[in-house]
Formats: structure tokens, C-alpha cells, sequence
């Protein structure tokens, strides 16, 4: 099995961060997977994802000197992945990511070999599990599950258009999903080179 981009999207409360987490443990003495780090200009301490906090002007400079093999925008933050996952794949490991809906077409185009993996929610869950975190207030949530509404239906469309693409439903105990995505990211493992 040639070495893939695994990249995995899906809305804010989708329960992505915690399947991701689940992956990374029962996967962690896997040679063929590993899991990139997002650089972000949000505190270390913010909640959610083992990500890399970079100030604005430190994630501006990296993406000066091209030090990011995908960048993007999201809820007034920037967002990274380092250019060593080019490193890791050219050495036969696959590379899972944490990635953003709208920016999976351009992740596809400067990856052809990506294999999308969305991870969808019911509304309904997705409410209920947005008001339970109380990060934000009634209204933003209902804003934010009017962009997922936006957003949904074309990334669901990008991930069925991709050459493999997998749309997995996060509504249950996190083990179920979390063993989906366990199966899928094996399936998809590299063979690291030993050299």
C-alpha cells in the first residue's frame, strides 16, 4: 500500500478532535501512520485538539518562507500543516490530518492521492452537543449550524467526487466511530521505508 494523505474534515462538535485522539492512541505504535500536528494561532491551552500555537506574525513568517504544505483561514484563525508531512509520505508513511471542509478541494488538487474522510453529524446531535460544550451562546451556535447546513452538502459532494472518499456518521458512543476510523486509517497505512 503506497503511502496516502489521510485527511479528515467535518463541523465544529462533530466529535472530530476526540476521534482523531481515539485514532492517534490505538494507532500510536503503528509505522506506516502518522498523525501531523496543526500549527494555529490560537493559545495551547484553548480546549480541543494537541495542536502547535503560533502568534499571528510567527504563522505569517512560516507561511513567507513556505514552511506549510497546506494553510488556510477559519473562525479568525490561521491554520497549518508543516511541510514534514511531505517528509513522512515521501518515506512510505501515511499522514493523517486534521483538515477543514472548505479547503478540501485545494488539499486535493496539491494532493492528488488524498483520501477524504468526512465526519458528519445529525443536526440535532450537532446542536446538542455545541450547547453542552458553552463555549458560545444560543445565537452563535444556531450560526454555526447554518454554515454547517452551507457547507455540508458540498463537501459531501467533494468527498463522493474524490477518487476514494469516506463519509462516516459520528452520532453514537465514540468507540463505534472511533473504530471506523481506526479500521479505515489501517487499511490505508503506508509501508515506511526502513532507509
Amino acid at each position: 500500500m503506497s503511502a496516502r494523505l489521510i485527511y479528515v474534515v467535518g463541523p465544529s462538535g462533530s466529535g472530530k478532535d476526540s476521534l482523531l485522539r481515539y485514532a492517534r492512541e490505538k494507532l500510536a505504535d503503528d509505522p506506516g501512520v502518522v498523525f501531523a500536528h496543526r500549527y494555529i494561532t490560537r493559545a495551547a491551552d484553548a480546549g480541543g485538539e494537541n495542536h502547535v500555537a503560533l502568534t499571528p506574525a510567527e504563522f505569517a513568517s512560516r507561511q513567507r518562507n513556505r514552511l506549510f504544505a497546506l494553510a488556510w483561514h477559519s473562525h479568525g484563525h490561521a491554520y497549518g500543516i508543516g511541510i514534514e508531512i511531505n517528509q513522512w509520505l515521501a518515506k512510505g508513511a501515511s499522514v493523517v490530518v486534521n483538515g477543514s471542509r472548505e479547503y478540501l478541494g485545494e488539499a486535493s488538487r496539491r494532493f492528488p492521492e488524498l483520501l477524504a474522510v468526512h465526519i458528519d453529524v445529525p443536526t440535532e446531535v450537532l446542536r446538542a452537543r455545541l450547547l453542552a460544550r458553552g463555549r458560545e451562546d444560543v445565537a452563535s451556535v444556531e450560526q454555526r449550524l447554518e454554515r454547517h447546513r452551507r457547507v455540508q452538502a458540498a463537501t459531501q459532494q467533494t468527498v463522493q467526487a474524490s477518487r476514494e472518499g469516506h463519509v462516516m456518521t459520528n452520532d453514537g458512543p465514540l468507540e463505534r466511530a472511533g473504530d471506523m476510523l481506526v479500521a479505515l486509517v489501517r487499511q490505508h497505512a503506508g509501508q515506511p521505508l526502513c532507509a
